[in-house]
This record gives C-alpha cells, structure tokens and sequence, in this order.
C-alpha cells in the first residue's frame, strides 16, 4: 500500500474511474476539488512516469462594439458591394460616403479587402464590381457568418471548437478578420488532460492511500511525539491562491503620470490653463481661420454661460493677431482675407485642443530657450463609439530655441515615447493649420507587428509666432493619450478607459512586463 498526499492521491483515484484520458476540470467539478490541486497533483505524478498530462490549445471569440455594428449593418466592403450593385456600377470613390455611410478612411481600409475578396477593382478615382460579382452579388463570407454566429450567442462570446462543431470554418475566418481587431477579440487559452500510465494503474492495483497531512506543527503534537509519524503539508508556490483586489490607480490615471513623469524628467516645465477658453486663443492665436469647420458647433462646444470671454489686456498683440489674420502682417503671407471678427474671437469655448496652453505660454514668454508642456482633458462634438468619445487627454508641449531643428523635434519625441515603452518611432507628412512642416507622430508596436497613428507635431508657422513677439523656432505636439493607454492595456474600445467595469479594473496588472 502506496501512501500518497492528498492531491496526488486524488488524482489516483479519480483517473482510476476513467477509461481512459479526461481534462483536468471536469474531472475537478467530478471531485468537488479545486481545479489547481488536481492540476499540481497530475504534474507530479508526471514527474513520477504514473500519468501522463497533456496541453491543447483552443480560442475564446469575442464580439466587440464594432463587430455588432458590422452584423447590423454590413462589413464596410459589403456596403460598398451592395452601393455599386445599386447604382448600377461604378460609382467615384469621393461619392461613397453617401450611399454607404462609411467615413473616408474606413473606406480607404475597405477598398483593399474589395480587391482580396475579388468583388470589385479600383480605376484611376473610381470602383467597379468585377464581373461575377456583377452576376451574382456574393452571400455572407466565413468572416460575416462568423460575427453573425457570435451576435447570436449571450454576450457575443464563443469557443473556436463550439462554432466548428456548427460547421463554420473558424480559421478560415479568422483569416480574414486578421488585423480586423475592433470586430473581434480572441483570446488563446489551453486545457490540461490526465490519463493514468501503464506504471500508475499497477499502482492503482497495488493500493493506494491518502498520507495524513498535518499544515501547523503544534504543542499537542511536540508533547505528544505524534510529529514524527505525520506528514507534514508541503508549501506549493504553484497553487492558484485567493486573488487579492487593493485599491490601486485606474490605468488612464497611471498613463497620465507616467506622461507627466516622462517630460519632467526630460527637463520640460509643466502649465496648466482653463478648461474653458476662449475662441481667440484656442483658434485665433493658432493662425485658424475664423470659417475654418473645426468651429462650426458641429464639432465644438460653445458655452451659454458665460457666453463671452474677453479679448487678451495687450491690445497690440490682438491687433497683430487681427492683422496676420486679414493681411499676414509682417510675416509674408497673404493671411485669410479681411473681416476678422473680435466679437467671435471672445466666444467661450470648452478646449478643443491643449495646444491653447501651449500657445499662451508661448505668448506670455515668447523668448527662448524653453521647454514647456501640459497634460488635460479636451472636448469635440465627437458621435461616441468604440473609438471616439467627446472628452479625452492630450499632452502638448513645445520648445522655443533659435537652434530648435526638425531633428530635436524627432529626438524629444523618440526619447518621450522610449520612455513609455516603445522603441520605434516614425514621422509621416502631415496637414495641420498652425504648423509647417507638418507630421502625423506614428510608434511601433512590437506586440502587434503593426503601427499605430498617436497625434501631431510640426513647427509652429511664422503666423502663429510672430504675433506673439516670437522670432526662432518653436517645436510643437499634441499627442492623444487614450490611444497610448489602450495600447499599453490591450483595450480595444476608448470607452472602456471611461466605463466602470470593475471585473478588468480588478484584474488590470499594476505593472507591465
């Protein structure tokens, strides 16, 4: 008779009721046992040649936001399909936001997986379907059966092996939906498997039995001299234990002082201005035009209350602004035209941008060198989805310095974000109303094989820094850091780093490898 300790003895006598190999948690849920006991237990009986444990792979689908959008209303590919079916064949790419619903860029993403399925081809600014599609319009594709499958199932969630027990070719799928992350998460998990080897089940017949385990050493034991014929419970590190949920910074709140920390110990000063600001210096001052979109109220919030904000106290450097704007002023440029309007300039607004911290600053110390920056909350009249939200974190920040170059630009940026954990970092040309050049700021994500758009940066135009008794360069950025957080998180929604989900909140590391 074989004495065994309590999880290895377990595992005995519950794969001994098996004919043959059996997962891990069933066989838990069989014993009422917790399943990392039995998991510890059949790995050193491994070790001992009495079972043999095997691994297998399997994948947990779920269902984002988007990807419930795209089952409601179509993949953006096929509402093009169905677009040029209508019309009639082939429609200007420029005219397929309106019948489509799509914005430019999903477009753009869109117009490459038209080609992939072989549906349509693109001509010089135009689309066409290709001939057999032409005939036939296309049924559902693996990609939207299988968003399809998940929406029909509680909470949009589902196992590989369940959907291809229903017949849906899932890796075929999920081919297609490779670099399609806002539609679907999936989440690699394993399973163990136990089988008794030939050598165990002689054990098992020889006899086995559970060794009394004792976990303290007492008085009652020592006086009794019972501490030598007891075995006592060894301590396994292994073992799953009770998950502990202290109070800890939420992950936005975490990626903001790290933000903070970041510039301050590159030497920059950190500013702060209102939340409420007024049009003169979150437009105006930054050389925007007064009939520029970006203040329509369809894309900004302006205050009732109070409805005005004065102009500057320095009346000479409104007037600067005022005449760049209708003339250039004695910058060269040919500036917007006349009418410029004061009144318009004291409208109230909440800050669309932090770049009007950055720009007072500038104003209020116009000589060099400085290095300033600022981190806040802005607001746009942004319809809320799973990667848009009407409030949201910037960091801005410039450097005002005679020798202040495009390569000093690059070298803060690159040491910013080496900093936060990336170690690429690439600038693309870019448009943007108060910088020239411009770039969009581009980082590497190792983990992702892939780039990742994170804001602006340029050099302020000689109409933004002249009015302001500026006269050297002055490196400018805004960055987002939503887009950094989810990032840094793996969140594939903005609106998660807002919601109260307390189940990822509680289980979001406090540090990251």
């Amino acid at each position: 008779m074989q004495v065994y300790p309590r999880e290895q003895y377990l595992v005995l006598r519950g794969l001994a009721a098996e004919a043959g190999e059996v997962g891990i948690q069933a066989l838990a849920e069989r014993l009422g046992v917790d399943q990392a006991l039995l998991a510890a237990g059949a790995q050193l009986l491994g070790e001992r040649g009495l079972v043999a444990v095997r691994e297998a792979g399997y994948q947990e689908l779920l269902l984002q936001e988007a990807g419930r959008e795209a089952v409601a209303r179509g993949l953006p590919e096929r509402r093009i399909l169905e677009a040029l079916a209508h019309a009639g064949n082939p429609l200007a790419i420029q005219d397929l936001p309106g019948p489509t619903g799509l914005a430019p860029k999903e477009i753009g993403a869109a117009l490459r997986y038209l080609a992939r399925k072989g549906w349509a081809e693109k001509s010089g600014a135009e689309i066409a379907l290709l001939p057999a599609a032409l005939e036939a319009l296309p049924g559902p594709g693996e990609d939207e059966r299988l968003l399809a499958a998940l929406a029909a199932r509680d909470e949009g969630r589902a196992l590989d092996e369940e959907l291809e027990a229903d017949g849906l070719p899932v890796a075929a799928a999920l081919e297609w939906l490779k670099g399609r992350r806002e539609y679907l998460e999936v989440r690699a998990k394993r399973r163990r498997f136990a089988a008794l080897t030939a050598a165990g089940r002689e054990a098992v017949a020889a006899g086995v039995t559970e060794a009394r385990e004792v976990g303290q050493l007492t008085p009652e034991l020592l006086a009794s001299g019972e501490w030598r014929t007891v075995r006592f419970k060894a301590y396994d590190v292994r073992l799953g234990v009770q998950p502990r949920h202290p109070g800890k910074p939420h992950p936005l709140q975490r990626v903001i002082a790290a933000t903070r920390r970041a510039f301050l110990e590159m030497g920059f000063e950190e500013i702060v201005s209102p939340t409420v600001e007024s049009a003169f210096w979150n437009f105006d001052a930054l050389f925007q035009p007064q009939d520029h979109p970006a203040r329509e109220m369809q894309d900004t919030f302006y205050l009732a209350a109070p409805a005005r904000i004065e102009l500057p106290d320095d009346a000479a450097l409104v007037e600067r602004v005022r005449r760049t704007h209708e003339s250039g002023g004695d910058t060269g440029s040919l500036g917007w035209g006349p009418g410029w309007s004061g009144e318009r300039a004291e409208a109230a607004v909440l800050r669309t941008h932090t770049t009007a911290a950055t720009v007072r600053a500038l104003a209020a110390r116009p000589r060099g060198p400085r290095k300033v920056f600022t981190v806040g909350r802005v607001f746009r009249r942004e319809a809320i989805d799973y990667k848009h939200l009407p409030l949201f974190h910037q960091v801005d920040g410039i450097i005002i310095d005679e020798r202040g170059t495009f390569a000093n630009l690059l070298g803060t940026l690159s040491a910013f974000y080496r900093k936060m954990g990336f170690e690429r970092i690439e600038l693309r040309p870019g448009f943007f109303p108060y910088t020239e050049p411009s770039v969009e700021v581009f980082i590497w994500v190792e983990a992702k094989q892939d780039w990742f758009e994170m804001g602006g940066a340029g050099i302020f135009r000689p109409e933004v820094t002249e009015p302001l008794g500026c006269d050297c360069p002055v490196l400018a950025w805004g960055l987002g850091l939503e887009r950094l957080a989810m990032l840094l998180y793996d969140v594939l929604e903005m609106r998660k780093l807002y919601l109260t989900d307390l189940a990822w909140l509680k289980e979001v590391p406090l540090c990251r490898s």
